[in-house]
């Protein structure tokens, strides 16, 4: 063990504001994204909504954030579209697939 260890009520409020950061970065990087056009492997569908999960090339599975698309209820799993970003948070970002754009 390490002499004078870091009390734990300090290492909770370090842990909290470092997530904090990390969320506001977060949330910083995907905004710029909204506006732009992202190519976007599907997922998962949900036939009942319409909708369907992605993620971006720069997303990897079960560990980043997933793009979350509104009119995609035609799509297949697998299936690799464009998709405009419409909106984001702390964490994923919300679209729709180019074709179904108006």
């Amino acid at each position: 063990a390490l002499p004078d260890p870091v009390p734990e009520e300090i290492k909770e409020d370090r842990y909290a504001r470092l997530m904090e950061l990390t969320a506001r970065i977060s949330a910083d990087k995907l905004a710029a994204k909204i506006g732009r056009t992202l190519d976007v492997i599907i997922d998962a569908i949900d036939t009942e909504s319409g909708g369907a999960t992605g993620r971006s090339k720069a997303d990897a599975p079960e560990i980043d954030g997933e793009v979350h698309l509104r009119d995609a209820g035609h799509l297949t799993i697998g299936d690799i579209v464009a998709v405009e970003i419409e909106d984001a948070d702390a964490h994923d970002l919300f679209g729709a697939p180019r074709s179904s754009l108006a």
